[in-house]
């Protein structure tokens, strides 16, 4: 018998399409679940992971009819006061173009505990179908993951996330206000994502120029840097006393 999850709601990714290629927390969640809101684009065999589960179809396809995101967003929080563990399952990964801000910022209103269990988005499944990488040490070393111009409703507030970025800091800031970053950006260090040992640091940009933060990470553990305007609440979550100097706060992720 699978460890019991916590009550709540776990945004769930499905991944590109094909039922086995969801994570193996997200099957895990998937099969305790009291109640599953569900996309469109899912593959419908994964629904026999959770049997005797209450199914709502809330699926969004362009040019059928689909359930707006709204009455989405009340469907979840309604569900929590009847069901303990209720799933949003999404196609692809929550978080690229999933719409998922929405959802949190509606969670996080009512005061409802969510969780979020990543997928496989559909850039990196159809790089693996062709069995060609999208990046490479002799040609590429940026990928651009994007949505047709036009879409946004304000101005584009590109976000850079840099891998293996411990011992770059200076250098990444430095190129990000050459580009035109504003200094204020916010910028989300995290290092030793999804272990146990996981801690996440908020700076801006300006500060990351400026100061020293090396010994705030522990020894050769992995870094990934985070950069945009999508972090701005995180300055405040992460670093809530923000200091003329850089003033981490560590956090210990939950286990």
């Amino acid at each position: 018998m699978p460890n019991p999850v916590a009550p709540g709601v776990y945004l769930i990714g499905a991944g590109p399409g094909a039922a086995d290629l969801i994570t193996v927390r997200g099957a895990r969640v998937l099969a305790q679940a009291d109640i599953v809101f569900y996309d469109a684009l899912i593959d419908l065999s994964m629904l026999e992971w959770c049997a005797g589960t209450k199914l709502v179809p809330v699926g969004k396809r362009c040019g059928a009819h689909s359930s707006s995101q709204y009455f989405i967003n009340k469907q979840l929080v309604d569900a929590t006061s009847k069901h303990l563990v209720v799933v949003r399952l999404k196609g692809g990964d929550p978080l690229i173009f999933g719409r998922a801000q929405e959802e949190i910022d509606a969670l996080e209103q009512a005061g409802v505990h969510y969780e979020i269990v990543p997928g496989i988005t559909t850039a990196l499944a159809a790089s693996a179908q062709l069995k060609q990488p999208p990046t490479s040490r002799e040609l590429s070393r940026t990928l651009t993951l994007t949505t047709l111009p036009g879409r946004c409703a304000h101005p584009d507030h590109k976000t850079a996330i840099y891998y293996m970025a411990r011992d770059q800091l200076s250098e990444i800031a430095q190129v990000l206000l050459a580009e035109g970053y504003p200094a204020s950006t916010p910028v989300c260090l995290m290092e030793s994502v999804s272990l146990p040992t996981e801690r996440s640091f908020a700076c801006t940009l300006d500060e990351l120029i400026l100061g020293d933060v090396q010994h705030h990470f522990l020894d050769r553990q992995p870094v990934v840097v985070m950069i945009g305007e999508v972090y701005r609440k995180k300055l405040q979550t992460l670093n809530p006393l923000i200091q003329p100097q850089i003033n981490f706060n560590v956090l210990q992720a939950a286990s």
